[in-house]
This record gives C-alpha cells, sequence and structure tokens, in this order.
C-alpha cells in the first residue's frame, strides 16, 4: 500500500503503479507464472464484463451534454429564477451544477464547464472572486454523487454491488448537498453583502421562456432515475440509452454535427481506456489482498482493537479525510475500497450505504487543501484568481459538507429509503 501511494507521489499514473505493484505482490506471495496467468485474466474478464460497459456510455452522454451547451440553458433558466436575490447568481450556480453534472457524472468536467459559464456573470455583477471560484468548486463535486456518477460505477464494479441501488441511493443526499451548499451561499450573502450583490430581475415571461432549453436536461435525468427506480432497465441498459438519447436530442436540437459527434466519440474512448487501465489495475490490487490475506489480517486487528460498529466507520472516514488531502478522490476509491469494503461488510453494515459515505467524503477530499483537484482545475481554467483565495472561500461549503456527512452516518435511511422503496 506505501508503495501504491509512493509511485502515485512520484507523478506515476495511477493505473500503471497499481498493476506495478500487484505484478511484484503476487509474485513474491506465489510465483511470476501465477502473477502473469491472473494478469490477462482479470483484464480479459473486466473487458468482457456487462457491467464495464456503463463506464464508455455515461462518458458519452456527458460528452455530448456539455459540447452541445445544456449548462448555458440551464444557467439562464436558473439564473432567470433565482438571479434577482442577494446571492442569487451563486445559487443558481450551484442549481446549474447540480443539474448538469446529473447528465455528466464528472465532477470536473462540471467544475470546467461552469467556470466558463457562471464565473464571468458573476464577477459581472461584482462578486467577490473567493466566493464565485468557491461555488463552482463545491458545486462541481456534485457531479459524483447525483446519478449518473462515474464514481459510483467504479465503486459498484469493485465491491459487486447493484450500480442501480447506488445511483438511486445518491439522489437524497445528492440533493441534501445541494440544499446545504445554497444554505452556506445565502450564509456568506448574509454575512458579507459586498461579496455577493443582488442580480437582475426578470419577469415571469422571460422565466418561463428560459424553461424551454432545459427539456434535454429533464428528458435525460427523468429517463434514466425514472426507469432505474421503475426497475424497466438495468443500469448498463440505462447507459446505453442515455447515450443514445442523448445523441438524439443533440441532433434535434441542431447543436450536434457530425463531425462533433466524431470528436466527442475520440475523447470518449481516450477517457474511457484511461479509466479502465485504473480499473484495470484496481481489480489485480483487489487480487493481492484477497491471495496475500490481507482483508482477513485487518479484519482481525480491527476486531483486536475492539472497533466495531459506528467506531470502525469513523475511523475509515477519518483516515479517508486525511488521506483526501493529499490524493485524489479515484486514487481514494481505488485503492483503499478493495481493503475496507470486507471489513465493512463483515461488520454486517450495507455497502450501498457505505458507497454513498465513501463518495461524500471523496467529494470533501476534491475542495480540501493541499490537494483540492476542484481548485486546481478552476486555477487551470481561471488563472488570474490565487488559489489560496479559493481555498478560503470554500469554508462555509466544507462546513456544511461535514454537516451532511454526520446526517449521512447518523441515518442511514436518508441514502437507503429510495432503495428500500422501489
Amino acid at each position: 500500500m506505501a508503495a501504491v501511494i509512493l509511485l502515485a507521489f512520484l507523478r506515476v499514473p495511477l493505473g500503471i503503479a497499481l498493476m506495478t505493484v500487484s505484478l511484484a505482490g503476487l509474485t513474491y506471495i506465489t510465483s511470476s507464472t501465477t502473477a502473469l496467468t491472473l494478469f490477462p485474466m482479470t483484464v480479459s474478464e473486466a473487458v468482457l464484463s456487462y457491467d464495464l460497459a456503463v463506464v464508455p456510455m455515461f462518458i458519452l452522454m456527458g460528452n455530448i451534454i456539455s459540447r452541445t451547451g445544456i449548462a448555458q440553458d440551464l444557467f439562464r433558466s436558473a439564473n432567470a429564477y433565482l438571479g434577482s436575490v442577494r446571492g442569487g447568481l451563486s445559487l443558481a450556480t450551484m442549481v446549474t451544477c447540480a443539474g448538469f453534472g446529473a447528465v455528466c457524472g464528472s465532477s470536473y468536467a462540471t467544475a470546467a464547464t461552469m467556470a466558463k459559464v457562471a464565473y464571468p456573470s458573476m464577477r459581472r455583477y461584482g462578486y467577490s472572486d473567493g466566493l464565485a471560484a468557491a461555488t463552482i468548486a463545491a458545486g462541481g463535486t456534485l457531479g459524483i454523487l447525483i446519478p449518473p456518477s462515474i464514481i459510483l460505477v467504479i465503486y459498484g464494479i469493485i465491491t459487486q454491488t447493484n450500480i442501480g441501488d447506488l445511483f438511486v441511493a445518491g439522489v437524497l443526499p445528492g440533493l441534501l448537498g445541494l440544499a446545504l451548499y445554497m444554505l452556506a451561499v445565502v450564509w456568506v450573502a448574509w454575512r458579507s453583502p459586498d461579496q455577493a450583490p443582488k442580480g437582475e430581475s426578470s419577469s415571469w415571461r422571460d422565466r418561463i421562456a428560459s424553461l424551454r432549453g432545459i427539456w434535454p436536461f429533464l428528458f435525460l435525468f427523468g429517463l434514466i432515475i425514472g426507469g432505474l427506480y421503475a426497475d424497466l432497465f438495468t443500469a448498463t441498459e440505462a447507459a446505453g440509452i442515455g447515450a443514445g438519447m442523448a445523441v438524439l436530442v443533440g441532433f434535434l436540437h441542431g447543436r450536434l454535427t457530425l463531425k462533433m459527434l466524431r470528436t466527442v466519440i475520440l475523447e470518449t474512448a481516450y477517457t474511457s481506456i484511461s479509466l479502465y487501465v485504473v480499473l484495470f489495475g484496481a481489480m489485480m490490487l483487489s487480487k493481492l489482498l484477497t491471495m496475500s490475506g490481507l482483508s482477513v489480517g485487518i479484519l482481525g486487528l480491527v476486531e483486536g482493537m475492539g472497533l466495531t460498529g459506528y467506531w470502525l466507520i469513523l475511523a475509515i472516514i477519518l483516515i479517508c479525510l486525511v488521506l483526501g488531502c493529499v490524493l485524489d478522490s479515484m486514487a481514494i476509491i481505488l485503492i483503499f475500497v478493495p481493503l475496507f469494503a470486507p471489513v465493512v461488510s463483515a461488520q454486517g453494515f450495507d455497502l450501498v450505504w457505505f458507497g454513498i459515505i465513501v463518495v461524500v467524503v471523496t467529494e470533501i477530499a476534491l475542495i480540501t487543501p493541499p490537494v483540492g483537484m476542484n481548485v486546481f482545475v478552476l486555477k487551470a481554467v481561471l488563472p488570474h484568481v490565487p488559489v489560496l483565495r479559493i481555498f478560503r472561500g470554500l469554508v462555509p461549503f466544507i462546513a456544511v459538507d461535514l454537516v451532511r456527512l454526520g446526517l449521512l452516518v447518523a441515518f442511514p435511511a436518508i441514502s437507503l429509503w429510495l432503495v428500500t422503496h422501489v
């Protein structure tokens, strides 16, 4: 485990680091022949996996949505309703991040897109750099929890948990996160009115007219989540339907051309292959953990220390929060979920609920110093905004995130109510 983290710090691609350490470990505890036999078996098993087809389909859908301007339409509509109140542009940005993230599935893509869509408007109306950038960085994290989420797909594949159940379980915690983020914006606007001035008021005619542009988002989100909730299709089928409908909607909207579609497909292929390499490495690490007996040893250690029930969950959360300050969220999921999931399951906890907890922790990791990846995505798009100013602006959002995490741990029904009522 130390070797994987060391290689990650040395900028070795995560997938290569995982594969290298896993092959070396398997060679040490078995033989080079066994290790080199397990590797192609694991890769072929993953490539031919029905569940893994979810990944490129949702990435394709997200790329099409990013290219066809739905984010601008969502922001325009949210701003028409919320922009006139103090802090309204930040509130509209949060709503747009949640909506865009729901059909995009990527935190980084949501943050990068909204930096181009919402930041100029907030600055034009006198919003502070810190609040404007922090709103986008925090709002972007909603993209990995509100379904469809690539992180939830990866978690489901690693732990063999039903991906459809994970998607349904992410809805209420995602909406709770949105509500608490908006509360944080209201608090900042009340405490420092100069950071969040009022915007222009829109007539009801303009507000109603703005709704015409958001039908693609409502259609895709309703189709995917509604179909999963009603058990009309599996998560893999939902991904295929969502991607196909996104292509159709893009052409009907007049915003998608054949040339653009070709570019989007190539981008999807590159991104999917990158994720596959990382996932192959995580699967090899999982085999190493199983064959080495580390999971059984960790369980024995936990029982020997008396860490049971929620004390165990609290310890895992604290470990992940600390690691989140120095590691990317995907790295936390891929390295530590295979280690902790068997222990958590042995303690009788629901792995769907645990998945939501882990994703919320990784959300916090995306905006905490010194390596808050969403902050550095914003820095790349907005080079003139100091990183320290963004981190300072994120303090209220991190605080409400910790409140949300506490609520989800204390009341598992928030995550599991929709799942148990499907």
